[in-house]
């Protein structure tokens, strides 16, 4: 065969191929691939729905976390705080006159008894007011003994007066009675009766003139003398209290312990009711503390504390509490009720325990960190096996610095974790490996 017959063999093939029909595509042959996207988006979608709403899950390993068992036991409601050692009392020391230093007798740290000089301050000025007010003194105690004499010597001339009015009128008496006797004996006449009776009346009304002159003077001059008592005895404390102020430039300790600072130097004028110092009482001591202001409704005066040193606890009370609440704190001060740590100094530290109530059964977990990151709303429960921790919402009530009592959303026997949640982020369940 040439070339020619096998072209037109070739030619006659080619048009019977074109004359058959060819078979349609199917629609999973035309779309298969668009199907497989869509399958693969909608399988995306059901994953991510399933996360949102179903929460997310989070691989932990066990020692990182700390696993706690919720149990039913004795709960002591206290509060635990570091407490300062202060004097029990602590006595300002103010300069009762002004003055110039003039010895300093007391140096700082000193121990001090009642009535133990400390300084002696120089007053010349007041000096000079002392000296004239002794003089004015002086002189009004005088005047006073002058008057009280002028009174008495008044007094006894009334009554020299009215002695003498009685005496006359006695002697009258008897002269009209004898008058009366020589009238009836025809020796005196008429006339001369009625002459000595009238003076017998006048004498009768003098005297008795003459006795209330005197009872009136003997109660003005009990009132002038009462008076006059208490004008000077008003003088005298005056003068008494002049003369204390010299004794005020001697500065003394106003109660036993030690001078714990003293702001005065040799020739420094001092002025009056300034401070100059400190006396710190030390035979006994209290401790002072700062509580945060969640507890400034339930603590009061009297409630019992304590600290324990060594081993061994020593009571306290509550015996004062500052309300003022600064920085979220509030001051406490308690005192000693029995025995102290025989190694007790001013401004040495010890863990005071208040106890707030009485202890009782409560359903408790031991503290951690759940509660800053959760604010006490929830917490990772255990499952029976524990290799799961679920959220669960809790209500926790009152806490001490060991536990907190679980009200509401745990049981005794439960398992929860109680540390580690900074690492935890907002994730619903912990696959513990």
């Amino acid at each position: 065969m040439d070339i020619k017959d096998t072209n037109n063999s070739f030619h006659e093939s080619r048009d019977s191929l074109m004359d058959k029909t060819l078979p349609k595509k199917t629609v999973w042959q035309k779309y298969k691939y668009y199907i497989l996207s869509g399958v693969a988006f909608a399988a995306f979608l059901v994953y991510v729905l399933i996360a949102v709403l179903g929460g997310t899950k989070l691989r932990v390993n066990s020692e990182r976390v700390v696993v706690a068992d919720v149990l039913e036991t004795h709960f002591l409601d206290y509060v635990d705080a570091e407490g300062l050692i202060q004097p029990i009392l602590t006595i300002k020391l103010n300069a009762m006159e002004s003055g110039m230093v003039m010895q300093i007798v007391a140096d700082e740290g000193t121990m001090l008894n009642q009535g133990d000089t400390i300084m002696i301050l120089q007053n010349p000025e007041l000096e000079r007011t002392i000296e004239e007010q002794h003089a004015e003194w002086e002189t009004q105690r005088i005047l006073y003994q002058e008057k009280r004499l002028e009174m008495e010597q008044k007094s006894l001339l009334l009554k020299q007066q009215t002695l003498q009015a009685e005496y006359e009128l006695s002697r009258l008496e008897r002269d009209y009675e004898l008058g009366v006797e020589e009238f009836n004996m025809g020796v005196k006449s008429k006339a001369q009766l009625d002459v000595q009776h009238e003076e017998y009346i006048y004498k009768t009304k003098n005297r008795v003139l003459q006795l209330e002159s005197l009872r009136h003077d003997s109660a003005a001059t009990i009132l002038r003398g009462e008076l006059m008592n208490n004008d000077l005895d008003r003088a005298r404390n005056i003068n008494i209290h002049v003369g204390r102020r010299m004794d005020n430039l001697v500065v003394r300790a106003p109660i036993s312990g030690q001078l714990s600072f003293l702001n005065a130097t040799l020739g420094q004028q001092i002025r009056q009711s300034e401070s100059i110092g400190e006396i710190k009482v030390l035979d006994n001591f209290k401790i002072s503390t700062q509580l945060i202001e969640y507890y400034i409704d339930r603590v009061m005066t009297g409630l019992p504390a304590s600290v324990t040193y060594q081993g061994n606890k020593y009571p306290l009370k509550i015996s004062k509490v500052v309300p003022e609440v600064r920085d979220r704190q509030f001051r406490v001060e308690l005192i000693f009720t029995d025995d102290k740590p025989d190694n007790v100094r001013i401004g040495k530290s010890y863990r005071v325990q208040i106890e707030l109530d009485q202890p009782d059964n409560a359903i408790v977990i031991p503290r951690g960190d759940f509660f800053q990151f959760t604010g006490g709303q929830w917490i990772y429960k255990l499952n029976s096996s524990g290799d799961k921790a679920i959220r669960t919402p809790v209500t926790v009530g009152r806490q001490n610095p060991v536990q907190y009592e679980i009200i509401g959303g745990l049981a005794p026997g439960d398992k929860v974790i109680t540390t580690g949640y900074a690492n935890f982020g907002d994730a619903e369940e912990l696959i513990i490996k």
